[in-house]
Parts: structure tokens; sequence; C-alpha cells
């Protein structure tokens, strides 16, 4: 398994990162199909796909760099089998060896349910561990998502 990295994405890979997408967050941002993932995918700019496919081209994780309001943001998946295992670190530190600032929203509560009935577990830990910093006074609170900003700089 490696990462790559690309700036578009065939009909099968948006097909596979819907799934991913769906199956790990929780239910109130899902996509109900792939057209209007594509809407949410065609209003960033500057953006940059990174793909962990396993040997038969399944896709395990995602992530992305996009531009927003000035600044660099990133989302990333992984699916559960590669969850707790440094996959996610790894990843991350593929998105910092192109990038010298990165920004995100993160759910920083365990309420939210996810397709498979479980509660989606906040990543906030996780990010601490990977030298992001917490924005507690910078918060996005919708009917679809209450998160806090991260923010890593390259030291």
């Amino acid at each position: 398994m490696k990462i790559t990295r690309t700036t578009k994405l065939s009909t099968e890979e948006r097909s596979q990162v819907l799934a991913l997408w769906n199956s790990q967050y929780p239910v109130k941002l899902a996509y109900h199909s792939l057209a209007y993932f594509d809407v949410y995918l065609q209003n960033l700019t500057d953006l940059t796909y990174y793909l962990w496919k396993d040997n038969e081209s399944n896709i395990l994780g995602w992530a992305s760099t996009f531009t927003r309001d000035d600044e660099k943001w990133f989302a990333i998946i992984l699916t559960e089998t590669l969850q707790g295992k440094g996959f996610g670190r790894k990843m991350l530190d593929e998105l910092k060896q192109h990038e010298p600032v990165l920004n995100g929203w993160v759910i920083d509560h365990d309420n939210d349910i996810k397709k498979n009935g479980e509660f989606y577990k906040s990543p906030l830990k996780f990010y601490v561990k990977c030298d992001f910093n917490i924005l507690a006074d910078q918060r996005i609170e919708l009917e679809k998502i209450s998160a806090v900003k991260i923010k890593w700089t390259k030291p």
C-alpha cells in the first residue's frame, strides 16, 4: 500500500471516496449521491487528493487539501481497518510534506451517529498528538456539524 497524490479522480475513485465518507463520517454529513458529492468537490479550489489504496486499487484512505478564504485546509478519512494503526499519522505526514500550514474543522464530541449506528468518535486527541493546535475560539455550529478549528504550522 502506498499514498498517491493527484489533482483528478476517476468516477470509480470518487465513488469509493464517497462510500468511505458516508461510512466513516456522521450520517448528518453524508452525501446521498455522487452528483451532490461532486458539487462539494467542485466548490473547492487548489484541490489536491491523496489516496491510500490496497493492492486491488480499493481506496482505504483519502485526504484532500484545498484553499478556502486564503487559507490551506484539509480533510482526511480512513477506513476503520486502518484507524489506530499509524496510518492516519502517515497520511498527515504526507500532507505536511507538501503544505506549510493546514487548517481543519474537527468534531470535538462523541454525540453524532455513523451510518452503521455507532457513535462517531472525535479525532481531536489524534490531531493534538500530530502537532495541531486547537483554536478553541473558532467554532462552526451548524445543524449538520459542531466543530472546532485546528491548525498545524510547519516548524
